[in-house]
This record gives structure tokens, C-alpha cells and sequence, in this order.
């Protein structure tokens, strides 16, 4: 109930407000059934903007420590992410992964939409990078569509350490779903989960127009965090695509 009062009520009309948002390719996400919808991560704001723009409700899967705050606020941020239709991950440890792709299922199994950001973590810098492989093992596993979307504004409307976002237009755009079960009972097989998920990547920056790097988003911060250069005192590397041309 509190998530159809936050969607037509509160959260869903200043964000259209402040983002005046336009909408692309909204027939590709289907009336019902489970299905992916795998999108570009840049800015806070990209949590419950979809939420709000979409007629069917979508989970989104989201770090634990937006449930775990101390005090008051703590437990008001809590609340506020749960009726938002989000579910808590923790991200640390060797099961963070197994964890999230168990709650993706779940949500899925009932014949849901789940969101996920499939590069782990928002972009600092606005570019797109490497994904994870837990969309393709949810996809492979729940034989589900998976649908590729870009936020495209977002960055710029609320950038890395800005609380309160900008009045800025953004764009949602949402590709053709895409469909692998070519890949049956394959779900266990690394190189068919890197092959699918760059697939997805792959749709998600025709769609977005981003730079591309073909290394992880946690990685490249942390590297910048710490200043590592390589060994000899060579500046670290990363392959960089150029950005794609938008059509």
C-alpha cells in the first residue's frame, strides 16, 4: 500500500517534476510475467525513478547498508528503501554474490520485474563499465527476458556527492528484450555467463551513448581511492571503448 501512496502520491510526481522525464521504448517491458530489466547505474536518483515511471511495480536489489543506518534516520532510510520495492543485499563476503542472485530468483519465481544494476555500483564518472555475471545466472537459471535500459541525464542531474538532484530532463530508454535460451541448463558455465552478460552490456551502451571500460566499476575506484599505479610507477590501465553513437 505505502508503495502505491510513495509512487502516485509522493515520490513519483516531484520526481517527474524535477526530471521531467522522457520515455523510450516502454512497450518493450511486458504487461506480465517475470522478466530483467538491466540498466546503467549513475546517480542516486536512478533507484526510484524507474519505479516511478513504470505501471507495473519493479524490486530492485540494493546494498544492505541503506537498511542497516543507526538511529531514527537509520531505520527511516530503512523503511523508506523496503516501500520503494527495494530488497537488501550485503555485498560484502564470499557469498555476496550467491545472495543476490537467491533474492533476484525469488522475486522473479513470482512472476515479477526485477531491476538490477549489473555493473555493481554507480558510475563515479559517468562512463559504463564491465558487468557482473549475476544478471546472466539469474537470467539462465529463471529463463527470463532480460530487457536493456539507460538512464541518460541522470549523471549530470545529480553527480557523485550531490544530495539534492538538479532540475534537469533526463531520458529512459528501454531496448528489445533479449532472450537466451539458446544458453538451457548452461547457467553453470563461466564462459556463457561472461558471454550473456557482455551481451547485455553491450545493449545497454548502444542504447546510453557512454564511454565503455572493460574493467569493474569497484575496481577502477578503488585503484583511483588508493592511487595505485603499476609495477615501475606506470599509471594503472584500463581499455577504454569510445563512446557509441546514439540513434
Amino acid at each position: 500500500m505505502f508503495y502505491l501512496v510513495l509512487k502516485y502520491a509522493l515520490i513519483g510526481p516531484l520526481l517527474r517534476l524535477m526530471f521531467r522525464p522522457r520515455i523510450e521504448g516502454l512497450e518493450h517491458i511486458p504487461e506480465s510475467g517475470a522478466a530483467i530489466v538491466a540498466g546503467n547505474h549513475l546517480s542516486f536518483s536512478d533507484h526510484f525513478l524507474m519505479p516511478a515511471i513504470l505501471k507495473r511495480r519493479i524490486t530492485f536489489l540494493a546494498k544492505a547498508e541503506y537498511f542497516t543506518g543507526p538511529g531514527i534516520k537509520g531505520r527511516l532510510t530503512a523503511a523508506f528503501f523496503r516501500s520503494a520495492g527495494q530488497i537488501p543485499v550485503d555485498r560484502s563476503g564470499k557469498e555476496a554474490g550467491q545472495a543476490a542472485i537467491r533474492e533476484g530468483l525469488g522475486v522473479l519465481r513470482k512472476g515479477e520485474l526485477l531491476g538490477i544494476y549489473p555493473e555493481g555500483t554507480r558510475s563515479h564518472d559517468g562512463r559504463l563499465y564491465k558487468g557482473k555475471v549475476g544478471v546472466a545466472a539469474m537470467a539462465l537459471k529463471a529463463q527470463v527476458p532480460v530487457i536493456p535500459c539507460a538512464m541518460i541525464g541522470t549523471f549530470e542531474a545529480q553527480p557523485p556527492g550531490q544530495v539534492v538532484p538538479r532540475f534537469q530532463r533526463v531520458t529512459i530508454r528501454f531496448g528489445a528484450p533479449l532472450e537466451f535460451s539458446r544458453y538451457a541448463g548452461m547457467d553453470g558455465e563461466k564462459a556463457v555467463l561472461r558471454a550473456v552478460t557482455d551481451e547485455i552490456m553491450y545493449e545497454i551502451l548502444g542504447l546510453s551513448g557512454q564511454e565503455y571500460v572493460d574493467k569493474y566499476a569497484a575496481v577502477v575506484k578503488a585503484e583511483e581511492a588508493a592511487g595505485q599505479t603499476a609495477e615501475g610507477g606506470r599509471p594503472t590501465t584500463e581499455r577504454r571503448f569510445p563512446r557509441m553513437p546514439l540513434s
